[in-house]
């Protein structure tokens, strides 16, 4: 915005040392924390320094750096732009004029409209991979968080400049799917969701929970549904896909009533059978150790690495019966996401924080496999999401909170508000504001939190609309 002026001071203080004898500046300008008024700063320890060693002097760097600051500050005078100049403690400090500042910046306002704060392109492409849920579940508040954390971080990467790919992996086999399908096969054939798609969904799951529970004799019941998976018997495998896609139809209404989309979907089901075969590979080079059939396969990275302190571990990434584990297919996974978009410059895995250790052991082994891309993996951590009394959300035990009740309850508190405060407007109108406020409420508080602290849910929290909350934000914008 004052690059022009910028540039005339650059040029000034070069030929400022050039007249007392000084080595070439390298100015790097900071913003100096806004304090009434706008302005930028430079050092000049680095310079002081530096005239230090090629003359072979002593002293003292501060004031040294000071003297030249001061020095820089009587040759500027008051340059064009700014209202002050100043020298503190080795720093060069400039303020914009406030009146030339404002103007400049809401021009620029008016000029890019929407586009206004967006970086340039920078021709890099990035993928977010984020939110992640369990299909044949429910979707619950702890699941908030990966979304609305994923979703801005996609946000701000894209107003840099970036070229952002929004990828979401749900969790669409395994287990949780296996009992969820014996328990409609056994007990609810033929029954279709109602309007509240992820909620009926997670009832069964959590009922099937219980009767396993109760009757640990039906597990075999369980392992026989596991094995018709495993050889791909057609109902199964029929039934399976006509319920995930229940799952994620749900997981479609929910994401659009949060503003977030998605580029691209993996899934489990996608990486199973080369996640093996990635596995195998590394068996075959000698990366992996096979302790079948009375141990697991492993890699032992520590070793492989020769690192006599524990760092990566051993990482687990086959079963000793040959089933896949997580280690499998995200190992898969990361190739195939490299294969699908060969110019990532970074590939990001928002995931919780209990994973921290599981991604530094898949990074380092595809690392140590010879794919030059793995040091381009980052994990981007968060911590869950609690009930009062630290109590962690579980589908199986029926302790969560469901997005649509919190959404509900949060349109419901918020829609009281708008009519006392603005009784004239429509209902429509009405309706619309509250919505807007309750979902800027949820998401505020997902994000108002560092991500790497606990988020306690309860109600008044999450729903208060007074003070430091959403809605206040939403009226500045």
């Amino acid at each position: 915005m004052f690059e022009l002026e910028q540039k005339r001071i650059e040029d000034q203080i070069r030929v400022f040392c050039v007249d007392s004898g000084l080595p070439e500046p390298k100015l790097q300008w900071t913003w100096i924390p806004f304090s009434g008024h706008w302005g930028i700063s430079t050092s000049f320890f680095q310079l002081a320094a530096q005239e230090a060693r090629e003359k072979g002097q002593g002293g003292n760097v501060g004031e040294r750096a000071q003297a030249i600051a001061s020095g820089v500050a009587a040759t500027l005078g008051t340059p064009a732009g700014f209202e002050r100049v100043e020298a503190v403690r080795g720093y060069l400090n400039l303020y914009f004029s406030t009146g030339e500042y404002t103007r400049r910046v809401l021009d620029s306002v008016l000029a890019q409209g929407d586009r206004f704060g967006y970086g340039e392109p920078k021709g890099e492409q990035v993928m977010v991979e984020f939110s992640q849920p369990n299909t044949h579940k429910a979707f619950h508040v702890g699941h908030l968080r990966s979304a609305i954390l994923g979703d801005v971080l996609a946000r701000i990467l894209e107003a840099a400049g970036y070229d952002v790919v929004r990828a979401n992996y749900p969790g669409d086999i395994g287990l949780h799917v296996i009992k969820w399908l014996w328990n409609y096969m056994k007990f609810h054939r033929g029954e279709k969701p109602d309007r509240d798609i992820t909620r009926w969904m997670g009832d069964l799951y959590l009922e099937a929970s219980k009767r396993l529970e109760a009757n640990p004799e039906l597990e075999a019941e369980v392992r026989a549904v596991y094995v018709r998976w495993d050889q791909r018997d057609p109902e199964v495998v029929s039934l399976w896909q006509e319920t995930r896609q229940w799952s994620l139809d749900g997981f479609k209404a929910l994401y659009e009533l949060l503003g977030i989309r998605f580029d691209v979907y993996y899934f489990n089901s996608m990486v199973e059978v080369s996640g093996k075969e990635e596995v195998a590979a590394l068996i075959e080079r000698g990366i992996a150790q096979d302790e079948r059939p009375d141990g697991p396969v492993i890699v032992k990275l520590d070793e492989l690495l020769g690192l006599k302190n524990e760092k990566y571990r051993v990482l687990v990434v086959l079963r000793s019966d040959g089933t896949a584990l997580y280690a499998t297919e995200d190992l898969a996974l990361a190739v195939k996401k490299f294969s699908d978009y060969p110019n990532l410059a970074r590939s990001l895995y928002v995931v919780d924080v209990r994973q921290s250790l599981h991604f530094q052991q898949v990074f380092k082994t595809l690392e140590i496999a010879g794919y030059p891309w793995a040091t381009r993996c980052q994990h981007i951590p968060y911590e869950l999401v609690t009930l009062p009394g630290n109590m962690a959300m579980a589908s199986r035990e029926g302790t969560v909170v469901l997005l649509e009740d919190l959404v509900r309850e949060a349109s419901a508190r918020a829609l009281a508000i708008v009519q006392g405060k603005n009784p004239e407007l429509s209902a429509d109108n009405q309706q619309a504001i509250a919505q807007a406020v309750a979902l800027g409420a949820i998401r505020y508080s997902m994000i108002s939190r560092e991500n790497t602290k606990v988020v306690t849910f309860d109600w008044e929290t999450a729903l208060n609309f007074d003070g430091q909350a959403a809605p206040y934000i939403q009226y500045a914008y």
